[in-house]
């Protein structure tokens, strides 16, 4: 039984590397790499408390963690986050603003593009003249 185990855990890690922080991280039950999940899943439409959740941890230390690895407030950095996904689409892929707003997950038009403009300097439509 045991040999049977160690070649599923094997075979798993094989199939997605990235399962090898999961199994055999120590630290704590079900708490994950926050890093990790965090730039992999910032476009995920959660709140804070589902941030946390699928993270393994309580809500306050989730906030403390996070910003603790970011140096920002969780909010923050997933906003500034998307926006820079969405910069890079628009400016590297050409795609319009209007394709691209949801992908990076921000759920109006108008937040989105009042966000960027903030970020940024200038709104994500006004690109295509600084070419």
């Amino acid at each position: 039984m045991e040999a049977k185990i160690k070649e599923v855990v094997l075979t798993l890690i094989e199939i997605d590397p990235s399962l090898k922080s999961v199994l055999f991280d120590f630290a704590g039950p079900w708490k994950i790499d926050l890093e990790e999940f965090m730039e992999a899943h910032y476009m995920m439409d959660l709140d804070l408390q589902g941030f946390a959740h699928y993270t393994g941890r309580s809500l306050s230390s989730f906030k403390k963690e996070f910003e603790e690895v970011f140096c920002a407030t969780p909010m923050r950095w997933i906003i500034r986050r998307r926006l820079e996904e969405a910069r890079r689409l628009i400016e590297q892929e050409h795609q319009r603003p209007i394709d691209v707003y949801l992908r990076v997950g921000f759920k109006n038009l108008s937040h989105f593009s009042t966000a960027y403009k903030r970020e940024f300097g200038y709104s994500p439509s006004e690109y295509r003249g600084m070419d």
